[in-house]
């Protein structure tokens, strides 16, 4: 039981970190998780997962970079081939040797050849860490291909020279010569055992197909087993699992090609099934990094031996060592290969390949797997120091990445690259698009009337924003919609207030409507409100769902009344605006008065559609406009996330959205 609550922890936190990145979305995700499976530990919940780095490897790594390579364009990799083994192998062994001695003179309690398998852990990137990354950053294509191979390749040649030198520190033996030749076999074999086993499961799945076996399922659940098998199969024979489910990857991506080139059920299913997988175990990496990382800081921190300021010092030298050398190695080869016409777009693409060199839970896993003792029986030597410096180079790595990569990618936009970006207006126009198609996908014959009646009002919507060119395009601009807004909203209190005195409108009703613009002008004084109503709203709907209530519900005939008045009110904001268009912005003016008259078009409609004017279609309308919103928000994370969008409109396109949910609250009839 204390096993099922910890992993339904987990995805809820993955859940949450998703939640926090369309709050923040500067923040990636990845560093979200971190920080929440570190605070899941320092909570007196009393939650421990010991990292198991063999169960770590099977069970995450081996299905994610088998994806990956299924994924990554072949023909790009074979192209940047040369590049490629460059970083994966050159720079590994380089790094391995030269940071070896580099932390063993630093640090002399670090025997050499342990601090050769510490130089061997940080070396590689992570595939995972950098997938994470890119989408929210916009690096150029061939520098993005190029960190994807290396991610790739260079995961088993770190480890096999990892292992070399812990076995050497275990053993107090090495030899240079037997361990070359251990690596090709090792790489080689691994490549081989992944073509040959994936021809084996190919092989299955074919004569499944000849037999009449079409269940998606059937074919589905040996998909999700053939990287688990893969990758056992390799390590068990002495060869690198790692290597054998990348290669097995690529050959079922090219299989896929000739074999199926025809979409077919089974493809949706994998595709649909795969993406759930990929976003859970992507998460739980993370998530169980952030869980690592609070207890072997502590070890260290409360450890008389080390001085905490000296010890986070070792991180950042180790860190500037590991960049200053992928800086010098990459510069050298981009000069002797002439990739650049210029020193400075020579030195631009340099330093983004250094800085996307991101260290991950690979990296950590690894540490983890150190023996606890040498041959002999004594401890291995500062195993806690090195699993810390390791833990310590991932944190920096990742949030130099989240920092410094974004506003890199953002100059060299601003210098030539701004046909990358649409404009606010363009962007405007794209997130209606988006949540009309949202809602054209989700249209069945149950509700197809309905949402009808939405994508009209759609239409209107793009129609108005067209016509307009641009809705409240400048900060100033939304300002003075705002105090034009909340100005007409009081007129329309004062209307209400004096139709009530005349005896023209119930209390009941006034009071309603009342409650109806204390919302609106909430969202519009306070965007953050926005997403609280939102969540209140659907709690609350889930909450009559669930309770089957009935009571508070509103009448036709209150929605008649409420509809009555909202035209009346209107009216006269409208009359208001206009008599203070020469006083203020005229532009705001006509923006809100184009508002009003929507709303009172709207209205007259629902007055006259005489075949929708059952309160549960309205109901039914109602809802579906709520989720229309959020398809909207959805669209734009989407567009931030494919960087179609920078993080400055964001923020604007966010006012855009709650403008419309603003209007949207008006209309609400619970």
């Amino acid at each position: 039981m204390e096993l099922f609550l910890l992993i339904l922890g987990l995805l809820a936190l993955i859940a949450v970190s998703n939640v926090l990145n369309r709050i923040v979305p500067a923040v990636p995700v990845p560093l979200f998780q971190i920080a929440l499976g570190a605070l899941l530990v320092l909570l007196p919940s009393g939650i421990e997962l010991e990292l198991e780095p063999e169960l770590f490897f099977i069970l995450f790594i081996a299905p994610l970079l088998f994806n990956d390579g299924k994924r990554t364009p072949r023909e790009e990799l074979w192209k940047l081939r040369g590049w490629i083994l460059l970083l994966a192998v050159g720079l590994v062994f380089v790094t391995v040797v030269v940071g070896g001695y580099g932390i063993h003179w630093m640090l002399p309690s670090i025997p050499l050849s342990a601090a050769f398998a510490l130089a061997a852990i940080l070396s590689p990137t992570d595939a995972v860490a950098v997938s994470a990354l890119s989408g929210r950053i916009n690096l150029p294509k061939g520098i993005l291909r190029l960190l994807e191979g290396e991610a790739l390749m260079n995961d088993a040649s770190g480890l096999v020279a990892f292992k070399f030198a812990v076995a050497a520190t275990v053993t107090g033996t090495f030899s240079l010569a037997t361990a070359s030749w251990s690596f090709i076999v090792i790489a080689l074999g691994g490549v081989l055992a992944g073509i040959v086993l994936s021809l084996v499961f190919i092989a299955i799945r074919s004569f499944l197909r000849r037999l009449g076996i079409e269940d998606a399922t059937m074919h589905m659940l040996i998909q999700i087993l053939t990287p688990f098998v893969i990758y056992m199969l390799a390590e068990e024979i002495g060869v690198s699992g790692i290597l054998a489910v990348v290669a097995g990857g690529i050959f079922h991506a090219v299989a896929k090609d000739r074999l199926e080139p025809y979409a077919t059920k089974l493809q949706v299913v994998s595709s649909s099934t795969w993406s759930v997988i990929l976003f859970i175990l992507n998460g739980l990496v993370f998530i169980i990094l952030g869980l690592q990382i609070p207890d072997v800081t502590e070890v260290i921190w409360e450890d008389p031996h080390f001085n905490n300021a000296q010890a986070i010092g070792y991180v950042l030298v180790i860190t500037f060592a590991l960049y200053a050398l992928r800086f010098v190695w990459v510069y050298l080869f981009s000069v002797l290969e002439r990739v650049s016409n210029t020193t400075r777009e020579r030195l631009y693409s340099t330093l983004l390949t250094t800085l996307s060199g991101v260290r991950g839970a690979v990296t950590l896993a690894g540490a983890f797997s150190i023996p606890l003792v040498l041959k002999g029986g004594s401890a291995f030597p500062e195993r806690d120091l090195i699993i810390f410096l390791s833990a310590g180079v991932i944190l920096v790595t990742l949030l130099v990445a989240s920092l410094a990569l974004p506003l890199l990618s953002r100059k060299k936009d601003g210098e030539g690259a701004d046909h990358k970006h649409l404009t606010e207006h363009q962007a405007q126009v794209r997130i209606l698009e988006m949540a009309a198609r949202s809602l054209k996908d989700e249209t069945t014959d149950d509700n197809r009337e309905v949402i009808a009646a939405v994508l009209g009002d759609y239409g209107q919507k793009l129609r108005q924003i067209h016509s307009e060119q641009g809705f409240m395009q400048s900060r100033a601009m939304r300002a003075d919609v705002c105090d034009r807004w909340l100005f007409a909203i009081q007129a329309e209190r004062e209307e209400a207030a004096r139709l009530v005195g005349q005896g023209e409108v119930a209390v009941d009703t006034a009071r309603r409507f009342e409650a109806i613009l204390d919302r609106t002008e909430s969202i519009l004084a306070n965007r953050s409100f926005a997403l609280f109503y939102s969540l209140r709203l659907a709690f609350k709907q889930i909450w009559k769902k669930i309770t089957n209530r009935t009571e508070g519900r509103w009448s036709m005939a209150d929605i008649e009344a409420i509809r009555d008045l909202r035209v009346k009110t209107s009216k006269v904001a409208i009359h208001e605006l206009q008599d203070t268009m020469g006083e203020s912005d005229n532009r705001a003016c006509t923006a809100v008065i184009q508002h009003y008259q929507e709303g009172i078009r709207r209205a007259s409609l629902s007055f006259n559609a005489s075949l929708h004017s059952d309160e549960e279609f309205q109901r039914e309308k109602k809802e579906w406009e709520r989720k229309a919103i959020q398809m909207e928000r959805d669209a734009l994370q989407e567009m931030y996330t494919n960087g179609e969008v920078t993080l400055g409109m964001v923020n604007h396109l966010r006012f855009f959205i709650n403008t419309m949910e603003a209007s949207l609250s008006e209309e609400e009839l619970e």
